[in-house]
């Protein structure tokens, strides 16, 4: 039957595309476009027509979205049929040096280089002067690299991104940015870049420095420490010999680049998730005037903030660390200044570990505030495992219990985590109304998907449409040794401290789902 499967999944992929091409037809009326080229730059810094905007949008349209989907995960499973076995696993284990490259494609500013040189390209020589002179600029650049980067060396390392689809190669030696180079773009100019190197991920949209995030750990050695808070020892531990968690590892003095950088990172990762789902995720509007949202370990506040935006009857508190917060606002620069006025309470930050109880908030607009409205928990509890160890409680479970202890009686408890889904087919009787849902996860909590989501495909394989959720899953194990959770998973974390799920939404296009719980 591998014919018949083949030629469905062709199918699926011709049927998608019809599906895609119906919405940009008819929401494109006035402005007649097209799908957006590969071989286009797409600069997000940039002015754009009506027309370029309306394409970016419709792009993020939940039926386009959900289309896309469907395309890739089809066109994965095709290749993986029909490819050569060993030319499929050759790919498969080498993967990490197109990692490799797109690190350094982020790091050298070559994105940048070659959006200042336009879209005829840039030769490889010119591009190999520019890099050099921006690294030399560079205080943390030794005096004569280990392995000193020639033109040649850059080509090869160029083409690679070709083949991955990163950059065009217009003529012979000459490079130029494509759509998917052009994501990379922090917006800085080369002169920017020159004079404060240091500065490159300010004010950006936090992509460029989530990528460097990622990519380019480059070895320190560490003199070996008593864990303050890793719950065991991690992959990373050993890599950088050192026995503390990642977060006190940042915050040391010879990290406070890598620190900042993974603040912005943070922001970036807004992208695991469809555009501005934390306000699809939760039933903000419905909470009451003056309401207070906690936003716990959360950074800069990366999410929060689209809710201090959307929701002005809503006070936003972010927690962190004390090295994140005392840089929090600042990293913004002037573009919200409005929501941190003191005076009105919108949005302001404050130092906490939160291992210890939670304290009373003291707010200036609203006074002391012995409970919020809401604690939200995006992307902390994957950084924790379930294990006692040293502790009698494991410390994630530390981290709920003392949120429950805090809580009032209308407090609601949001996570923003990856869910992971099954990689079975959904064809067996029990999973019939999963399958319906169209996700994997657990038909013993409420899952709330868009009814464009409940379309039955056959033969379609959950697969490459979801690695990036188990990819994940392995980076937390390497940096934290902890892990994503499955729905029952996570059911069962959070009722051992104290709170029950009432409810998990997700969107399509998102690996990211919000889960609501409840006091129990």
């Amino acid at each position: 039957m591998t014919f018949a499967t083949l030629r469905a999944l062709h199918a699926v992929i011709g049927t998608a595309i019809d599906d895609i091409e119906r919405v940009y037809r008819e929401r494109s009326q006035d402005y007649p476009v097209d799908y957006p080229s590969l071989d286009e730059p797409y600069y997000g810094t940039a002015q754009h027509t009506p027309q370029e905007e309306l394409v970016e949008s419709l792009k993020d349209d939940p039926a386009v979205v959900t289309a896309s989907m469907r395309i890739v995960a089809a066109c994965a499973q095709l290749s993986a049929t029909v490819n050569k076995p060993w030319l499929g696993l050759m790919e498969d284990m080498l993967w990490p040096h197109l990692s490799a490259a797109i690190g350094f494609l982020e790091t050298a500013n070559i994105v940048e280089i070659l959006r200042e040189a336009g879209p005829g390209g840039l030769h490889v020589q010119e591009i190999h002067r520019s890099v050099l002179e921006l690294r030399a600029n560079l205080k943390t650049a030794a005096a004569a690299d280990a392995v000193p980067l020639t033109a040649a060396h850059l080509g090869h390392i160029l083409r690679l991104l070709v083949a991955g689809h990163y950059l065009r190669e217009v003529k012979p030696d000459m490079f130029a940015n494509n759509r998917m180079s052009s994501y990379l773009d922090t917006g800085k100019t080369l002169a920017q870049l020159r004079e404060a190197p240091d500065k490159k991920y300010d004010n950006t949209d936090g992509v460029a420095a989530y990528v460097a995030v990622i990519t380019n750990f480059d070895l320190h050695s560490g003199s070996p420490a008593e864990p303050a808070e890793a719950p065991s020892v991690a992959p990373f531990n050993l890599a950088f010999n050192t026995g503390l968690g990642y977060f006190s590892w940042l915050e040391l003095p010879e990290n406070a680049g890598r620190l900042a950088r993974f603040a912005r990172g943070m922001v970036g990762s807004r992208q695991f998730e469809a555009k501005d789902q934390i306000l699809q995720g939760f039933s903000w509007a419905d909470l009451p005037q003056d309401s207070v949202l906690v936003d716990v370990g959360g950074g800069i506040g990366s999410q929060s903030i689209l809710v201090a935006q959307a929701h002005p009857h809503i006070h936003v508190v972010v927690e962190d660390r004390e090295h994140v917060v005392a840089s929090a606002a600042s990293a913004w620069g002037p573009q919200h200044a409005h929501l941190f006025d003191p005076a009105s309470g919108r949005m302001s930050w404050r130092a906490r570990d939160f291992f210890e109880p939670w304290p009373a908030l003291v707010l200036p607009a609203l006074g002391r505030v012995d409970a919020p409205a809401v604690f939200l928990l995006r992307m902390i509890l994957h950084n924790w495992n379930d294990e006692h160890c040293r502790r009698r409680v494991p410390f994630v479970v530390l981290i709920l219990r003392h949120l429950r202890a805090a809580a009032g009686a209308h407090t609601t408890l949001l996570l923003g985590d990856i869910l992971l889904q099954s990689s079975c087919n959904l064809d067996n009787a029990k999973d019939a109304e999963a399958k319906k849902a169209g996700d994997g996860v657990s038909t013993t909590l409420p899952l709330v998907v868009p009814d464009d989501s409940e379309s039955e495909f056959p033969p379609l394989k959950l697969g490459v449409e979801s690695i990036t959720a188990h990819f994940a899953d392995i980076l937390m194990t390497g940096l934290f040794n902890g892990k994503e959770r499955t729905v029952d998973e996570m059911a069962a974390l959070t009722l051992s401290a104290g709170w029950k799920i009432v409810e998990v939404r997700r969107s399509p296009g998102s690996i990211v789902c919000y889960t609501t719980a409840v006091p129990v």
